[in-house]
C-alpha cells in the first residue's frame, strides 16, 4: 500500500523539535495570541517578502477576512476560478458577496485572463485568482485588468506556500495574499490555521481587528468582526515547520520531475509548468480522459490517489441558486472528469515514485 500521503513521516522526521516547541506553549501555559504567533507572523511576512501578516483560524477565514478588510461586502461581485475547493467561493459568500466564474486554462488549471474583461461588470468588485495545486495563477495579465478597472486582487494562495511569479512571492502581488495550513499543505499545522499577508498597513491593522471580534483594544469593539485567531500551539508547529519549508518544496518538485520523465510516453498528460513561474506540487494532477478506470487500476496496485476536484463550484448544491448548468464553464468541467492527483510529498521516495510510475505505465485503456 502505498498512501496518497503521511503526515506521520514528517512528525517523525523533526519530532523532538516539535515535541520541544508544543512543550514550551504547555509551560508557558499562554495559549491565544501569544509570542509564538506574533512571532510566527513576522517569520511568514519575512519568508513571503510581505510586509504584515496576520494569523487566523483557517484558510477560508482567511479568504473571507481579506474581503472584508478591502472593503467587499454585499452585493459586490468577486470573479475566481470555477475549479477550486469550494471553500473559495464560500468565503466569498461569507463575506456578503457573490462569487463570479471564469473558465480556466486547460494547461494550468487555473483561471484563463482572457475571460477577464467579458466576467467583469458594474458590481464587480475584486478578482481572486486560486494558485492552484502550487503552481501559480498568471497574475501578470490579471493584475492589469484590475488596475484598469480598479479592481482589487485578493489571492487565493492556500496550495501555494513559497511559490513565487516573475521573482515574486505570490500572495504579495495582489492587494492580499491567503494562505492555509491544513495539515496536508506544503506548510502544515496540526489543525487549522491560516495567515493573510499584505503591504498594506491599512488593511493589516482592520484584519487584526477583524480576526478578534472587531476590537481595537480589549472589550473596544470598532467593528463588526468575527472570532478566528490562530492559537499558539500550531503557531509554534509551524514555526518549526517554516524551517523546513524550501527543503520540503525541493523535494516535491524532484519527486514531480521524476514522474514526469517515467511517464513520458504514458496514456495520462503531466503537469505543465508556466514560464518565469516555480511550481511547489502541493499537488501532482495528471489528466486522463479515463480517469476513473485508472484509479481503479492503480488502487487494485495499493496506489492511493485522490480527484482534485470532481465537481467544479457552479455545479455544486450550494451554488444552484447562480442557475449556471453544465456547459457554461466547459474547460473547467472536462478537467474535472479527468483530474487525478498521483502521490507527492517529502517522505515518498523515488523507489515508490518508480513503483507508481511504472502501474501507470502498465494501465493501458
Amino acid at each position: 500500500m502505498i498512501p496518497f500521503g503521511d503526515l506521520k513521516l514528517q512528525y517523525q522526521a523533526i519530532k523532538i523539535e516539535l515535541d520541544q516547541a508544543i512543550q514550551s506553549v504547555l509551560d508557558e501555559g499562554w495559549f491565544i495570541l501569544g509570542k509564538n504567533v506574533s512571532a510566527f507572523e513576522t517569520e511568514f511576512a519575512a519568508y513571503c517578502d510581505a510586509a504584515f501578516a496576520v494569523g487566523v483560524g483557517n484558510g477560508t477565514d482567511a479568504l473571507q477576512l481579506a474581503l472584508m478588510a478591502c472593503g467587499v461586502g454585499p452585493g459586490d461581485e468577486v470573479i475566481t476560478s470555477p475549479l477550486s475547493a469550494t471553500f473559495t467561493a464560500l468565503a466569498i459568500s461569507a463575506a456578503g458577496a457573490i462569487p463570479t466564474f471564469i473558465d480556466i486554462d486547460a494547461d494550468t488549471y487555473n483561471i484563463d485572463p482572457r475571460k477577464l474583461e467579458d466576467a467583469i461588470g458594474p458590481r464587480t468588485k475584486a478578482i481572486m485568482p486560486v494558485h492552484l495545486y502550487g503552481q501559480p495563477a498568471a497574475m501578470e495579465p490579471i493584475l492589469s485588468a484590475a488596475r484598469k478597472h480598479d479592481l482589487l486582487v485578493i489571492e487565493d494562495a492556500a496550495q501555494a506556500h513559497g511559490t513565487s511569479y516573475k521573482g515574486h512571492r505570490t500572495g504579495t502581488l495582489g492587494d492580499v495574499g491567503c494562505f492555509s495550513f491544513y495539515p496536508s499543505k506544503n506548510l502544515g499545522a496540526f489543525g487549522d490555521g491560516g495567515m493573510v499577508i499584505t503591504n498594506n498597513p491599512e488593511i493589516a491593522e482592520k484584519l487584526r481587528m477583524l480576526r478578534n471580534g472587531g476590537q481595537k483594544t480589549r472589550y473596544d469593539h470598532q467593528l463588526i468582526g468575527v472570532n478566528s485567531r490562530l492559537d499558539e500551539l500550531q503557531a509554534a508547529i509551524l514555526r518549526v515547520k517554516l524551517r523546513y519549508l524550501e527543503k520540503w518544496n525541493h523535494r516535491r518538485q524532484h519527486i514531480a520531475a521524476l514522474y514526469t520523465a517515467l511517464l513520458g510516453d504514458s496514456e495520462v498528460d503531466p503537469p505543465v509548468e508556466i514560464p518565469d513561474a516555480t511550481h511547489v506540487y502541493h499537488l501532482y494532477v495528471v489528466r486522463c480522459k479515463e480517469r476513473d478506470e485508472l484509479q481503479k487500476h492503480l488502487a487494485e496496485r495499493g496506489v492511493q490517489t485522490a480527484i482534485h476536484y470532481p465537481t467544479p463550484i457552479h455545479l455544486q448544491g450550494a451554488y444552484r441558486w447562480l442557475n449556471l448548468r453544465r456547459g457554461s464553464f466547459p474547460v473547467a468541467e472536462r478537467c474535472a472528469e479527468q483530474v487525478l492527483s498521483l502521490p507527492v510529498y517529502p517522505e515518498l521516495t523515488d523507489a515508490k515514485v518508480r513503483q507508481i510510475a511504472a502501474h501507470v505505465m502498465g494501465w493501458h485503456h
